[in-house]
């Protein structure tokens, strides 16, 4: 990505940027402490492991509110009482964020980039208008879009949800959304597509039939897969799991949930997961989980970065910084190969209480920085420590003699109780799960 910043007829983040590496010892709130870009790290660079994506909706059109209140953060972005003027003010307020902070991709709905009009053909055009501007911006700068989406939660006629609803009419307006969605990912050079059933779920079996909702998803699916790829989409279709919130169950629950989805609609060759952490740990799960999960079934796709609070029962979408928890997802992730053309999309807010232009950065600058850091320890780790040599030993009974038959699926089970009995009782082996935590912060304090 080009180093100059692109700043329109406005700047809207003012003294604020280009943010530098200053290195660990750095006291600058406004600097990267571990985000050195161009730092090698297993033969690649920073930047193109990590892949760091900036998401529109949250960092350039959530100003704060919640349930209880109004919007608090100033935006003189989006202020222009002609919606397409704030849509152009808010794409050169986002190119200015994201080029001073040295990102290399964003993220948008398509209601993000342009609002919706009065009608299909109006929300496209006007979708279309703000493609070929938001092109421009993408050629100046070199930033690149990590994936598009399609808003279909928001508006009232998705109350009852989009692919899944009860309705053919909406499903039919849900389609049109998703056709122009996707012609401008494919015009954008995006390089996913997702996925997010914001409301593709229930709130009470005695209304649903969801054998037939889960039929219609698939092949709603099918239907977005085959557009897509008869207008050159080449990417990845990214689906991002959920349990709930909206909807009391979404259909995509989990990671695990959406592989025995796609498995039996036989969508894997298409479509991956995004994973979102906070949504990980709404599930129950640790996001190193479901990283785990979906790596081990070759369908790992994206990561939107973020985590939740463990004392808010919902999705507060803070800025990752919990560096200890990170470390245990980037070992999973570099494990089973890294995220290939995914990223890292910071599906994060700050604060309804931070206010200052600066805050957006220092988020973004702390995330960024506890990512990198996560990474390089998990590095080192899998590089330097035995973690790896402790795990295959645990697993050794596998790797030669009758377990190496077992594996290789040449024992029956009638061959096994009878090794069972020639064998005798086993003995305790302990999982030694004290050694590797001890490893792990070892290398956190190093």
């Amino acid at each position: 990505m080009t180093t100059d910043v692109l700043i329109g007829e406005t700047e809207y983040f003012p003294g604020l940027g280009p943010v530098s590496f200053e290195g660990p010892g750095s006291d600058n709130p406004l600097a990267f402490a571990w985000y050195d870009a161009e730092m090698i790290v297993g033969g690649r660079a920073l930047r193109d492991h990590l892949r760091f994506s900036i998401a529109y909706w949250h960092s350039l059109v959530g100003g704060g509110q919640d349930p209880f209140g109004a919007s608090t953060r100033p935006m003189a972005w989006n202020e222009a009482s002609d919606p397409m003027r704030a849509a152009r003010d808010r794409l050169d307020a986002a190119f200015e964020l994201i080029t001073k902070l040295g990102v290399p991709f964003y993220c948008f709905h398509d209601r993000d980039l342009a609002p919706e009009g009065g009608s299909v053909d109006e929300s496209a055009d006007r979708l279309a208008e703000m493609v070929e501007l938001a092109r421009g911006k993408q050629d100046a700068s070199g930033v690149r879009l990590l994936w598009g989406t399609a808003n279909l939660f928001s508006h009232p006629r998705y109350m009852n949800g989009a692919a899944t609803n009860p309705d053919f009419q909406v499903l039919a307006y849900a389609a049109a959304q998703v056709k122009a969605a996707l012609d401008a990912t494919v015009a954008l050079g995006g390089e996913n597509y997702v996925f997010w059933g914001g409301r593709e779920g229930y709130f009470s079996l005695l209304n649903t039939d969801m054998e037939r909702e889960l039929d219609h998803l698939a092949g709603f699916l099918r239907r977005a897969r085959d557009y897509g790829r008869s207008i050159g989409f080449e990417g990845a279709y990214l689906i991002e799991p959920k349990p709930m919130e909206p909807t009391k169950h979404q259909y995509d629950f989990d990671v695990a949930t959406v592989i025995a989805f796609l498995r039996q609609h036989d969508l894997t060759d298409d479509f991956k997961l995004n994973i979102e952490n906070n949504h990980a740990t709404l599930a129950g799960h640790t996001f190193a989980h479901e990283v785990e999960i979906a790596g081990s079934a070759g369908l790992l796709g994206s990561l939107d970065v973020n985590q939740g609070d463990p004392q808010n029962g919902w999705d507060t979408d803070e800025f990752l910084h919990d560096l200890r928890d990170t470390v245990e997802m980037c070992l999973a992730l570099m494990r089973h190969g890294g995220l290939g053309s995914g990223g890292m999309n910071f599906d994060a807010k700050i604060r309804r209480s931070s206010t200052d232009p600066e805050d957006i950065f220092i988020a973004h600058i702390h995330s960024m920085d506890t990512i990198a850091r996560a990474f390089i320890v998990a590095s080192r780790i899998l590089e330097e420590s035995d973690f790896l040599e402790l795990r295959r030993e645990r697993y050794a009974s596998y790797d030669s003699g009758a377990g190496a038959r077992y594996q290789a699926g040449e024992l029956d089970l009638a061959d096994l109780a009878r090794l069972a009995g020639e064998l005798g009782e086993p003995p305790l082996k302990s999982g030694q799960q004290e050694r590797y935590e001890q490893l792990l912060s070892r290398y956190l304090t190093r």
